[in-house]
């Protein structure tokens, strides 16, 4: 009887010791996570980024999207990828300031990286990657000044100021028409800010609004411009301008690269587009994160930031720009 216990045994504790040797390998295998702050079709490029940096890197990536715009969302999917094992997180946050707290608990777990939108002083985020959005927002600002020259009335659409990167477009986009820093309106020179229209992030929610604007506007059209700050505002706007027989017309100046944004440049309803670079944004925070996950801390921009670079899209410059992106979703896709 001992004879046949004792191989057994054996044999039990060798499988056991196989098992756990596996796991062990398994659990060496770096997971990161990239989230987003909505479910929008902008953050595409992100995830294909995202893809390249973990074939590169060898390492495991969680891509999640919230369902809507909300700090709640965002928040339990951040706990969830946690409870799955996630050793760093790069984040958008929703609602900066109110999560200011929240944030700086999950940074005291898991190396946190900011991109698209960063955090307010205070935070314990390792660095924030994405635009220079108060030098996109003044960007956009130009091309207003492009489009009415001789002066006119604004309206911002974004879908909520809690995000730091919409209050720093937005206020880019005022400094620049006021020609000066911290320009407060409704006066900017020749141009007078109407109104900032938030949307919480809901397509529908855009374009309602700027039917209801336009239904009641007695002024000139011409002299009328929306500035939209995120991707689906400006194509919203347009929607809005041709039911009201007003494209062409009004004045629409918007943010990234969504395709009927493009169209829209394309046909010179829209006068341009501050396009960004997502694809980046997902390819170095992964980049990042594993550095940081593997205690290299050279991977850490100086002052803690790294700005990537932002484009301005006018109707020249469509077609060459939409042949970048088809090519890289190719390169993607191969």
């Amino acid at each position: 009887m001992l004879c046949t216990v004792r191989p057994l045994a054996l044999l039990l504790a060798a499988v056991s010791a196989l098992v756990v040797g596996c796991n062990k390998g398994g659990d060496e295998r770096i997971k990161v996570a990239f989230v987003t702050n909505n479910p929008h079709a902008f953050w595409t490029l992100a995830e294909r980024g995202c893809e390249k940096a973990s074939r590169d890197f060898n390492v495991d990536v969680e891509f999640r999207r919230p369902a809507e715009n909300s700090p709640k969302f965002q928040q339990d999917i951040i706990d969830s990828l946690l409870l799955k094992g996630v050793q760093a997180i790069a984040v958008s946050p929703n609602d900066a300031a109110n999560q200011l707290v929240y944030f700086n608990k999950i940074a005291d777990q898991v190396p946190l990286v900011t991109q698209d939108s960063d955090l307010p002083a205070g935070s314990k985020r390792r660095c924030y990657l994405g635009t220079d959005n108060l030098g996109a927002g003044k960007a956009a600002g130009k091309l207003v000044k492009e489009a009415m020259p001789d002066g006119g009335k604004v309206v911002i659409l974004v879908g909520s100021l809690d995000a730091s990167n919409a209050q720093q477009r937005r206020q880019g986009v005022l400094d620049e028409l006021a020609g000066g820093d911290n320009a407060k309106g409704p006066t900017l020179g020749k141009y007078e800010l109407v109104d900032t229209m938030t949307d919480g992030g809901r397509n529908e929610e855009c374009k309602r609004k700027v039917d209801d604007f336009l239904a009641s506007y007695q002024g000139d059209p011409t002299k009328l411009c929306f500035v939209g700050l995120w991707a689906y505002n400006p194509h919203m706007a347009l929607n809005a301008a041709k039911g009201a027989k007003l494209q062409g017309k009004v004045k629409i100046v918007g943010f990234d690269e969504d395709e009927e944004t493009l169209a829209g440049v394309k046909d010179g309803f829209i006068h341009g587009t501050v396009v960004q670079q997502p694809y980046e944004f997902g390819y170095e925070a992964v980049k990042i994160l594993v550095g940081l996950v593997k205690k290299d801390e050279s991977v850490v921009p100086p002052g803690g930031i790294k700005y990537i670079p932002f484009q301005v899209i006018k109707k020249e410059d469509v077609d060459a720009f939409r042949d970048k992106l088809k090519k890289l979703h190719a390169k993607e896709a191969a």
